[in-house]
């Protein structure tokens, strides 16, 4: 499993796409954080892109390895190898692959500008969303076998994640606006690891004010040292059962 696992790092690491990922992030990070005045505000910013460009390259890179290490696969599997230990030392060299290009990227900058707990958290988030979007690509690859239909799935999870989820909240928000939905918000921001990212980290700034109406819910259910603790079980829910669907379909799958 190591060996895979090395591999996997070694190689992507190497790819020019990771590379031009990583360069990419790091020089957004930092002209942000010298635009702006305030380093609380440069994080801000820097949250958008985060939020936007870390899933994409972290499910549509994702996908497009898989696919091209079919393959390599098939050679792995026709080898005295258990699947779930091939397909769990994929999923480990792809997130800790995508995790270290997202780390030098963005991570030193932070640290540099704003080692603050609100520095911190965008860190954790950003990891935690590269490997949450590494397993749903991962699933999203062993359901369907046609490379472009694949490639396709994971852009429409991206889009349905990063921009149509908000719009069918703001869609139920109208719909339902005399009834009292601030405790449904809070339950449908599970359904979301990008807004429940982004709440946390605006949480941590004092900008429970941009979430609109339900940000005193969100401030008093998130805010606390207790209220985290459901909030990042529900994104580790995010890797784990992606995951445990994509291993189960690759262990009955006919290669």
């Amino acid at each position: 499993m190591k060996k895979i696992i090395k591999y996997v790092i070694i190689d992507i690491l190497r790819n020019k796409i990771v590379l031009a990922y990583m360069l990419f992030l790091l020089l957004i990070s930092i002209s942000v954080f010298n635009l702006e005045d305030n380093s609380a505000k440069g994080l801000l910013s820097l949250l958008n892109v985060i939020l936007i460009i870390v899933p994409l390259v972290s499910i549509l890179f994702s996908t497009i390895y898989m696919y091209n290490s079919s393959e390599f696969l098939e050679l792995l599997t026709s080898q005295p190898l258990q699947r779930k230990t091939i397909w769990l030392s994929l999923f480990t060299g792809l997130s800790v692959s995508l995790s270290v290009a997202f780390l030098l990227g963005a991570g030193i900058p932070i640290l540099l500008f704003e080692a603050t707990p609100t520095g911190f958290m965008m860190l954790a988030i950003g990891l935690i969303l590269s490997v949450i979007f590494v397993a749903i690509s991962m699933l999203a690859a062993v359901k369907t076998r046609d490379k472009a239909r694949g490639i396709g799935v994971a852009i429409l999870l991206w889009l349905y994640f990063s921009v149509l989820f908000d719009g069918l909240v703001l869609f139920i928000l109208f719909q339902f606006a005399d009834y009292p939905l601030e405790h449904l918000m809070v339950g449908m921001s599970a359904l979301n690891p990008i807004d429940l990212g982004r709440i946390l980290v605006l949480l941590q700034l004092d900008m429970s004010a941009l979430l609109g109406y339900t940000g005193a819910v969100f401030k008093n259910f998130f805010g606390s040292q207790t209220g985290l603790l459901p909030a990042f079980a529900v994104m580790f829910a995010w890797i784990c059962l992606p995951l445990w669907f994509s291993l189960r379909k690759f262990n009955r799958k006919d290669l």
